[in-house]
């Protein structure tokens, strides 16, 4: 392109007009004039201000741009380069253009909207330096602490081991008569003390998804060594809570609602704090003093992935040095299984609970509720190493993603799930060969346990010693808490060297491999890096990463 060729576009006109005109406004009436709404008047204005534009800057000592063009023409890189180094005339000040103060002119000629071009005359400055930020390694997070409340046990230990035996959690509902439902079994939990933990008079008015939530949330401080004494010593500002629900306080809002079948004036004052999925983060916080990041995250049952995972980002970036992340539901109600029931999803296996979840087993009917509550401590690497922790494992990464295909069921080309664990060993700088532990969702529906392992052999299946199992096959499904409760469960995978059976996988579905899957018993396995996934209504993926601490 030749330097006249470059000039002659109306927008290049414009361009040169609006940056030269500032130092030569008195040889021309329109330098600066702005774009009036006849279209003729404006190609008009455009050429005359180029023309006086150009002639002004023939003499001009800044007109020394035009190498490497052809024609010998200006180029509209020197013109556009050069027009910050013009300082405007005096007669620029009085001219008749875009800065006279006319009130009138000011009405038929409003300032340039968005879209229009405006010259603006500066000084003649210094180079400016462009300042970068120094380059600075991104920050490792690791776990620290654990803290369950489960079917199968309310300490890590005392429910991994529980894991590893093969013991079910599953039972007959004991909460409330549910003789008149077709499904009568959950992954229940009996009973639970709250001293020390929770005050009797709190405890007595939140929903159990709350209680669970603080009991996990404050177990977890206690098994990663935060004493009282070292709780002074935390920046607070820097320590967060990031614990979420799928189903919130659902016993406080159908209490609420038969109060209101008597009066309004019988409705529990607590019943609309005490439902949120929020509030359990807050009372949290609350108790801990803790003021950095908190909130929660419902992705129905992907959920406790999804806290984990911002949780470790918050972390990251450097906004929290401390963070207590997890998911916790209790939903085994009246409405609850109701629901669930309605929906078709759940087992009817009554007369043998203990057998009803069977993910990958030909015979599955469905999967079985279960409720409690998973929280992990997770700490900046520094700031652990400081204070002396005991580092667990490490976590890597994760991601998400949305199947964008139906509310319940999953794709079935099992796209979504398989983008999600892609972008999670992206995201993690973790190669397919080094994962040979997976803790997968696999609930014991038909259509979602299938989709799942065919998602995962598609990603993993050449891996030589790779080892899948399914922790709901022993507690059933914990809707929200089931990631963080399935994540702790990974974590205890790689502190033990122990990885926990399948149970009730009988009859695996016809064509899946089963060398790939956890047998009956446990197994001894030096993990190299587990990922964990978990999936929820709505379409919600999510893949965690975790990995022994070196």
């Amino acid at each position: 392109m030749t330097g006249s060729g470059s000039l002659s576009s109306p927008l290049c006109t414009w361009i040169v007009a609006a940056c030269m005109s500032v130092t030569c406004a008195k040889e021309s009436k329109y330098a600066l004039s702005p774009p009036s709404s006849t279209t003729g008047n404006r190609s008009r204005r455009r050429k005359a201000a180029a023309a006086a534009a150009l002639k002004c800057n023939s003499n001009n000592k800044y007109n020394n741009y035009s190498s490497g063009m052809g024609g010998g023409g200006p180029s509209l890189q020197g013109l556009v380069s050069s027009c910050l180094a013009f300082e405007p005339c005096s007669h620029y000040y009085a001219s008749n253009g875009l800065l006279r103060s006319n009130r009138k002119l000011r009405r038929l000629h409003p300032p340039a909207l968005s879209g229009q071009a405006m010259a603006v005359a500066v000084q003649p400055t210094k180079e400016v330096e462009t300042k970068k930020k120094p380059h600075t390694k991104q920050k490792r997070v690791v776990v620290t602490g654990l803290g369950v409340v489960s079917p199968l046990g309310h300490e890590p230990d005392v429910f991994y081991n529980n894991l590893l035996e093969g013991v079910s959690g599953v039972s007959q509902i004991e909460a409330f008569d549910c003789a008149q439902f077709s499904t009568r079994i959950a992954g229940e939990i009996k009973s639970i003390s709250t001293d020390g933990w929770v005050s009797p008079k709190l405890a007595k008015r939140m929903d159990k998804f709350m209680l669970y939530m603080l009991i996990a949330g404050k177990k977890a401080l206690a098994d990663g060594g935060i004493t009282e004494d070292m709780m002074d010593e935390l920046n607070k500002a820097k320590c967060g809570v990031l614990i979420g629900s799928a189903m919130g306080g659902m016993k406080v809002f159908n209490d609420a609602i038969e109060a209101l079948r008597i009066s309004y004036k019988k409705v529990n004052p607590f019943c609309v704090p005490f439902a949120t999925t929020n509030m359990g983060s807050a009372m949290l916080a609350m108790d801990l003093g803790w003021m950095g990041p908190n909130y929660s995250i419902s992705t129905a049952c992907a959920t406790g992935n999804f806290c984990i995972l911002n949780a470790a980002n918050h972390i990251i970036r450097g906004e929290a040095d401390v963070m207590l992340c997890g998911g916790s539901d209790s939903a085994i109600i009246p409405i609850g299984l109701g629901g669930f029931v309605a929906c078709r999803a759940l087992s009817q296996r009554n007369d043998d609970p203990t057998r009803a979840s069977r993910p990958w087993d030909m015979n599955r009917d469905g999967f079985v509720m279960g409720e409690g509550a998973g929280v992990l401590l997770l700490e900046e690497l520094e700031h652990a190493k400081k204070r002396g922790a005991n580092i667990y494992a490490e976590f890597l990464g994760g991601s998400f993603t949305c199947d964008a295909y139906h509310m319940t069921e999953p794709r079935p080309d099992g796209a979504g799930i398989i983008l999600c664990i892609e972008k999670a060993l992206a995201q993690s700088g973790v190669s397919k060969e080094d994962v040979n532990y997976i803790n997968a969702h696999a609930t014991s529906t038909p259509a979602g346990d299938l989709k799942e392992y065919n998602a995962l052999m598609h990603c993993f299946g050449r891996n030589s010693g790779l080892r899948v199992n399914s922790t709901k096959s022993m507690i059933g499904h914990l809707l929200g808490a089931s990631g963080a409760v399935e994540a702790i469960a990974a974590v205890q995978a790689i502190r033990t060297g122990w990885v926990h059976p399948n149970i009730n996988l009988e009859n695996p579905e016809q064509g899946m491999d089963t060398s790939v899957l956890v047998g009956p018993k446990k197994e001894r396995l030096d993990i190299k890096a587990a990922l964990s996934n978990s999936f929820g209504f709505g379409g919600h993926n999510s893949s965690i990463i975790f990995a022994p601490f070196k």
